[in-house]
């Protein structure tokens, strides 16, 4: 599959347009087993400000990847359990991202398949979680430059992506009610409630 990597010019600030314009857009992994990629169809914006963010209280050694200039990743381990990749969303300075809530597979399902075995292929990455673990995405990538190839990068649309939804944020304890969700409505990879993929 011909991809054509996102240029860090294309992608716009601030976080809420980012993550919006990201559905429909392109994650690849470079793996060492062969490339593994998927369509983004759901986001969330951690604007600036946001109670809810992991930037709110300021830079530190575990979230400075999210002041970074935008288009790198953060990777941070939660819950105990599990990896969740954000893409930082501001200019270099400023902490704001994008979570990836959901990849609809697109290339190596195989490969993510031996990653989440017995799995159904719209579940492969469907939510944070099961995303970093499908794509083998660890604390390692870090920091990587989403916009400068490699491991792990952001392309352009595989094909035009449908009609976007919003809705608020899942799993948050804070400023619950923003309007800061964004997916391809009618995706069955899209997590959470299901009545806000229809």
């Amino acid at each position: 599959m011909d991809i054509r990597p996102l240029l860090r010019s294309e992608l716009p600030v601030p976080a809420a347009l980012l993550a919006r314009w990201l559905v429909g857009k392109t994650l690849v992994r470079e793996h060492r087993r062969g490339r593994i990629s998927g369509r983004i169809v759901e986001t969330e914006a951690y604007v600036v400000g946001d109670a809810s963010g992991h930037a709110y209280k300021g830079k530190t050694a575990r979230n400075a990847s999210l002041f970074l200039e935008r288009g790198h990743a953060y990777v941070y381990f939660i819950y105990g359990c599990w990896h969740s990749l954000n893409v930082s969303a501001g200019r270099a300075g400023i902490g704001t991202g994008v979570l990836l809530r959901a990849l609809e597979p697109l290339e190596g399902i195989t490969l993510m398949s031996r990653r989440r075995p017995g799995v159904p292929v719209p579940h492969l990455a469907r939510g944070p979680g099961r995303l970093a673990t499908a794509l083998d995405i660890t604390r390692a990538l870090d920091g990587h430059d989403l916009c400068a190839g490699g491991p792990l990068w952001l392309g352009d649309a595989a094909r035009p992506r449908g009609r976007i939804g919003t809705a608020t944020r899942i799993g948050i304890s804070r400023e619950t009610d923003r309007m800061l969700r964004f997916f391809e409505r009618g995706n069955p990879c899209v997590s959470g409630p299901r009545g806000l993929v229809l």
